[in-house]
């Protein structure tokens, strides 16, 4: 009461073609992206006039006697922007003999462009404008020159790669993707849990994990040492031949009970032969003493597991996102997962990510329904924002990715059974319109040469496969009435093949404990997920994306390796 009111002072509207500048950015007294310049409706037209300031790395410099041309790029768009910088202009001899790879900050005036292709771009002609070389690079030495440069010597400077053509096309791309799992299920009212990497359930039940483990100083200097040990040598094939002699005599020296010297002689020599050939016979003393050893190293190796179990690095969160479904409605994780699978393919990572939501008070019908608008929503939204890029993916990576994408944003998906798309399947082969690598039995797992048909043959559309053989899937998907089928579904779509792979989950407890002891899985290992079904269950049900599949559906890319930043895969974790 009493208290003066304040007033807030609003600030008068900037001009039409102001040059907006970005916040961050003080050390180079703020900034203009270059995506809101070129990438403008109007491609930066309406900045004409303007004097702006941009920071980003050289492309390439041109330089004159009177003017320097540079083009260069700060990652926020595909476009290059270029500049043509005057002898008057301040940095002018600096940066005439810089090259590709520096770092700059320019200051000059919007302009609109003589040249193809381009709407506009930076003049730099009097003392007021500037350019200042922050970071110099040795044209030498700089192992991303002008030239073309393989996707495999690209993974070996993982470093600098996000500053070529595909890297920065395909990690806009990526970031868009990411931005739009987010708002999708935001949008709709999911919580995003963040649920654990480290984890002592294999989700999957295919035993291929990350094991994790304390590290001790002690032991590991014990097992270097034991590592670095020269191996015993190896018996000669004269030493085995003696040895086997040796107990041949002492055999029938037993047989002919003759005892004495000679036997002991005999059984002296057996016995040095024994050693020369690693095959040594322990005293009770030694045994014993052997014995303690061992449990001693039992207890060391018992001491590093830090969580006083096994451990491992997560393979999904699924299970983990469950637990908070069952409790707050529908959810979703979003999170790097792991697998120690040595698969050397175009298609396998040993870390990656996973799109995993989880839906309450839902059915198989209700996962595919989500899992197709996800999916077509993630379309649309490269298709929207994302033109640039997508241009170039479509003109240097697969010219069908535009189209693709177009495709699966502008019709619903078609739907099959698995039996029914099995019966397809035969029928060609039958035809012999045709002919398989794999056989197509009922019963088995569909073949990528098999969802390829389907897809990019058949329906010429994404598919969603579903109803498949419980004995081609995980524990925790919901058996069907047929005791033969579970609810489970698969998007499989042209170019990538399976992409989603969702089910109803299993809500009864009896169903779940019989589905864990016929696949060998000790039910007390997933107590807590069992008290789910105990504690008010719920029909429910989700489904996952490998968020680099999705990647690469979006960009055209064929190798996974190359979708994200830092590929991780048997033999290589480097960066």
């Amino acid at each position: 009461r009493g208290a003066a009111t304040a007033t807030a002072t609003v600030p008068a509207p900037a001009p039409a073609n102001a040059a907006k500048t970005v916040g961050y950015n003080s050390v180079v007294g703020g900034r203009t992206r270059v995506s809101q310049i070129l990438d403008a409706e109007d491609g930066g037209r309406s900045f004409i006039g303007s004097t702006v300031t941009v920071c980003g790395w050289v492309r390439t410099v041109r330089a004159q006697k009177d003017f320097t041309f540079v083009k260069f790029n700060d990652g926020s768009t595909f476009r290059e922007m270029q500049a043509v910088i005057g002898a008057d202009a301040a940095g002018f001899e600096e940066i005439s003999a810089q090259g590709a790879g520096a770092s700059v900050r320019i200051e000059g005036q919007v302009v609109e462009s003589p040249a193809k292709g381009q709407e506009v771009e930076l003049s730099l002609t009097s003392s007021e404008h500037s350019v200042k070389v922050l970071g110099t690079v040795d044209a030498k030495a700089y192992p991303l020159a002008k030239k073309k440069h393989s996707i495999e010597f690209l993974r070996t400077i993982a470093h600098l790669r996000p500053r070529t053509n595909l890297i920065g096309a395909v990690s806009r791309v990526r970031s868009a993707l990411a931005a739009a799992t987010h708002r999708f299920f935001q949008d709709r009212g999911f919580l995003y849990v963040h649920t654990p990497i480290i984890t002592t359930a294999d989700c999957e039940g295919a035993g291929e994990m990350f094991r994790v483990m304390r590290t001790d100083g002690e032991a590991d200097e014990t097992e270097a040492a034991v590592a670095d040990a020269p191996p015993a040598p190896e018996p000669s094939e004269e030493d085995k031949a003696a040895l086997q002699a040796s107990k041949d005599k002492v055999r029938d020296l037993k047989a002919a009970g003759v005892k004495g010297e000679e036997f002991e002689a005999a059984l002296g020599e057996m016995k040095r032969l024994k050693q020369v050939c690693g095959e040594v016979e322990l005293s009770k003393k030694e045994k014993k003493a052997l014995e303690k050893a061992k449990k001693e190293a039992e207890e060391k190796e018992k001491a590093k597991e830090f969580f006083g179990q096994p451990a491992y690095l997560t393979v999904s969160g699924q299970l983990a996102v469950e637990n908070f479904c069952c409790s707050l409605g529908d959810v979703y994780t979003f999170g790097p997962t792991f697998r120690a699978e040595t698969s050397n393919t175009t298609r396998h990572l040993a870390e990656f990510w996973m799109i995993e939501p989880e839906m309450a008070f839902a059915d198989l019908a209700d996962d595919m329904d989500c899992a197709e608008d996800y999916i077509r929503h993630c379309a649309r939204t490269i298709l929207e924002t994302c033109g640039a890029d997508l241009e170039f993916l479509t003109n240097r990576v697969d010219k069908e990715v535009a189209d693709r994408l177009k495709l699966i944003a502008g019709e619903p998906f078609k739907r099959i059974s698995y039996t029914e798309a099995v019966e397809e399947l035969q029928k060609v082969v039958a035809s012999g319109e045709a002919k398989f690598e794999y056989e197509v039995v009922w019963g088995k797992e569909l073949q990528t040469e098999h969802e390829k048909w389907l897809t990019d043959k058949l329906y010429n559309k994404p598919t969603i496969v579903y109803n498949y053989p419980k004995d081609c899937k995980a524990f925790y998907m919901r058996l069907n009435d047929d005791n033969k089928t579970v609810a489970a579904m698969d998007i499989l779509c042209p170019g990538i093949g399976e992409l989603v792979g969702g089910s109803q989950r299993e809500e009864r407890l009896d169903v779940l404990d019989a589905r864990l002891e016929e696949m060998g899985m000790d039910k007390e290992d997933y107590w807590w997920y069992r008290d789910l079904r105990r504690y008010g269950s719920v029909p429910h049900a989700g489904f996952g994306v490998g968020f680099e599949r999705l990647v690469m559906l979006c960009t055209g890319v064929q190798n996974i390796r190359d979708v994200i930043p830092f590929p991780r895969y048997a033999g290589h974790a480097a960066f």
